[in-house]
C-alpha cells in the first residue's frame, strides 16, 4: 500500500486535514483504530472557534452545524452570586462562538469524507509508525499485519497513539501540568437554565452550566481528583450544582432526570518539536488542554490548516519552507491557548488550601475581567478566536 499522505487517526484534526487535501487532490488514506459506530457514538462538548466555523463552511460540511449548532454571541462569568457577561459579538466586531458537539462535527467529517472518496480504514490497529521512512505498520481487521509507505505521516492519533512515540525520546521534549482537581460531568433530560453558557466560580468550586439540546444539558463541577462517579446520587449533584450556583439573583438551575455522569481529568499538555523526519503531528497527539478554555478541538483545527498549506506548496512546487516551519507556526498558536486555558482555569477554580488572600485577588481578577473593557476584549477574543494564521 502506498499514498503521499498517510494520517493515523479519524478524528477532527485527521478529517479535516484529509478533506482539504483531497480538494488539492493530494492522495491520503486513514488509519483510525476505532469503528465508525463507537466514534459517532461518544458524546463530546465542542465549542467551536469563528475560524473552526469558517473552515467547515469553506469545505462545505457545515450545513447540519449552521441548522442544529447554537450561536454564543457571549457567555457568562458568574461570581459572588451574580452573572457579569461578556459580549463576543460586541467586543470583537461580529466574531461569535458555536456551540456544536464534537461527536456532531466528526459524523459530519466521515460522511463528507465518505462522498468525496477519502478512504477511512476503520478497525485498523497502528502498531509502529517509522518516521524516517514514512511508513505506518498496523493490523487491519482480519488480523494480518501490513504497512503504508507515505510521502508524509501525520500523526492524528491523539495523547496515547503511536505517533508522539515515533520522534525519538532524546529529541523530543514534554512539558506536562497536572491540575490538582476534576471535573465531573453530567448529562440531564432537562430544558435550558440559561441561552448562554455559564462560567461559576464559587467558594465550593466551579461550576459550568451549558447545553446540547433543548431537552438535553450538559452541566460540570469542580472535584477531587480521586472522586468517583458513583460517590455522587442524583440527588447530591442536584444540590451541589445548585449551592455553586445559588446567590442573590434567585438564580435556580433546571433539574432533569440524570442519563450519564463521568470524571474528566485536567491537565496541560506539549509535545516539541511537533515534526520528525516525515512525521508531523497535530491535535491531541501534539497537545492537550483543560476543557476550561474550549480550545482543543480549535487548535486541532489550526494545526491541520497549516499542514494543508504546508503540504500543498511541497507536493504543487516541492516547496518545503511551510513544512519546515510547521512546528514553529503552529506552536504559537498552541502556547496563546495553552495560556488561555491555564488562565481561565486559575481564575474560576477553587484550589486546596488557597489562603484568604488567594480567594480576594481571584474575585478582583474576574471583577477586572469583567468590569475593564480592554481587558473584556481581550477574553473575548481569543474565546471566538483570531483567524487561522494571524
Amino acid at each position: 500500500m502506498r499514498t503521499q499522505v498517510g494520517i493515523v487517526g479519524a478524528g477532527p484534526a485527521g478529517l479535516l486535514l484529509a478533506l482539504m487535501l483531497r480538494r488539492r487532490g493530494i492522495d491520503c488514506v486513514i488509519i483510525e483504530a476505532r469503528d465508525r459506530a463507537t466514534i459517532e457514538a461518544t458524546i463530546r462538548a465542542g465549542i467551536l472557534e469563528q475560524p473552526t466555523v469558517d473552515l467547515m463552511a469553506e469545505l462545505d460540511v457545515a450545513g447540519r452545524m449552521r441548522r442544529e449548532g447554537v450561536v454564543h454571541h457571549g457567555t457568562i462569568l458568574r461570581f459572588a452570586g451574580q452573572n457579569h457577561r461578556i459580549d463576543f459579538a460586541g467586543l470583537t466586531g461580529g466574531r461569535v462562538a458555536t456551540l456544536y458537539p464534537q461527536h456532531e462535527v466528526l459524523r459530519d467529517l466521515i460522511a463528507a469524507a465518505h462522498e468525496r472518496g477519502v478512504p477511512i480504514h476503520f478497525s485498523h490497529q497502528v502498531k509502529a509508525v517509522d518516521a524516517e521512512a514514512g511508513s505506518i505498520h498496523f493490523v487491519g481487521e482480519d488480523g494480518l499485519e501490513r504497512h503504508l509507505d507515505c510521502d508524509i505521516v501525520v500523526g492524528a492519533d491523539g495523547s496515547h497513539g503511536a505517533c508522539r512515540k515515533a520522534i525519538p525520546a532524546e529529541r523530543r521534549r514534554d512539558f506536562l501540568r497536572i491540575y490538582p482537581f476534576c471535573w465531573f460531568g453530567i448529562l440531564c433530560e432537562a430544558p435550558i437554565s440559561s441561552e448562554e453558557l455559564i462560567y461559576a466560580r464559587h467558594d465550593r468550586g466551579f461550576a459550568l452550566i451549558s447545553s446540547r439540546t433543548p431537552a438535553v444539558q450538559r452541566m460540570y463541577f469542580q472535584c477531587a481528583p480521586d472522586d468517583r462517579a458513583e460517590n455522587w446520587s442524583e440527588d447530591r449533584i442536584w444540590a451541589e450544582l445548585q449551592a455553586r450556583m445559588a446567590g442573590e439573583d434567585g438564580f435556580r438551575l433546571k433539574e432533569g432526570r440524570i442519563f450519564q455522569k463521568n470524571i474528566v481529568p485536567m491537565r496541560s499538555f506539549v509535545c516539541e518539536p511537533m515534526q520528525h523526519g516525515r512525521l508531523f503531528l497535530a491535535g491531541d497527539a501534539a497537545h492537550a488542554v483543560p476543557p476550561t478554555g474550549a480550545k482543543g478541538l480549535n487548535l486541532a483545527a489550526s494545526d491541520v490548516w497549516l499542514l494543508d498549506r504546508a503540504l500543498g506548496d511541497f507536493f504543487a512546487h516541492g516547496d518545503r519552507r511551510g513544512m519546515d516551519g510547521y512546528t514553529s507556526a503552529a506552536l504559537k498558536r498552541v502556547w496563546r491557548g495553552q495560556h488561555f486555558s491555564w488562565w481561565m482555569t486559575s481564575m474560576l477554580h477553587r484550589t486546596e488550601g488557597a489562603s484568604a488572600f488567594d480567594e480576594r485577588r481571584q474575585l478582583a481578577e474576574l471583577d477586572f475581567v469583567t468590569g475593564n473593557t480592554a481587558a473584556a476584549t481581550a477574553l473575548a477574543e481569543t474565546y471566538v478566536g483570531r483567524p487561522f494564521g494571524d
